[in-house]
């Protein structure tokens, strides 16, 4: 493996550590064992564990703009865009490593010890939210749709975790479904088909 063979796996294997078991209760002792590398190694690629969470949070972030974006790009109308914000977390909800969102557990967790986790996991909802402003614009809808189908994903994100089912999505779609027909009226939801 190489330098960014190796950093990218530590940030994988900690990814799913801190997933699987929280950040707090994952020593380095442990990362480096399930990691595979000496500890030498992971102090090489990282200067402390501080630094390996950065990185997790950073990967989180990719991996969900990326998957949302996905799934939105492959919805056909701006009102079905919307409306895939929500099976993006069906699927999401349906994963066997599906813990909650990370940036929910990580800012609980450490937030109001580490100023650095705390900004990352805001930095993260503020670009979900404007991301789903942007979607809302390209609907026609009001300014206020975007912040209440922000409102419902988290809230369904938090409410997957917390039941362990993945019901949450769909019900929170629905909801979003009433929202936007309210917001976009009769008119708007045409619209937003042709």
């Amino acid at each position: 493996m190489d330098i960014s063979e190796v950093r990218t796996h530590i940030v994988a294997t900690a990814d799913e550590l801190y997933n699987a078991k929280g950040i707090q209760a994952v020593g380095m002792d442990e990362l480096r064992a399930a990691a595979g590398v000496s500890l030498k190694k992971l102090y090489g690629e990282f200067s402390s564990k501080g630094s390996i969470v950065m990185a997790v949070l950073e990967r989180r972030h990719d991996s969900w703009t990326e998957g949302l974006d996905q799934t939105v790009r492959q919805a056909g109308t701006p009102r079905e865009q919307l409306l895939a914000i929500f099976d993006y977390l069906a699927e999401w909800f349906c994963q066997d490593s599906f813990r909650g969102c990370g940036f929910i557990n990580s800012f609980a967790e450490l937030g109001a010890i580490s100023p650095e986790v705390a900004g990352y996991a805001r930095k993260h909802k503020r670009s979900f939210q404007e991301y789903v402003d942007r979607l809302a614009q390209e609907a026609g809808a009001p300014a206020f749709l975007a912040p209440q189908l922000a409102i419902l994903a988290e809230g369904a994100q938090t409410t997957a975790a917390i039941a362990g089912t993945p019901d949450a999505a769909g019900q929170a779609r629905q909801a979003a479904e009433v929202l936007i027909d309210a917001a976009l009226g009769p008119i708007g939801s045409t619209a937003a088909t042709g």
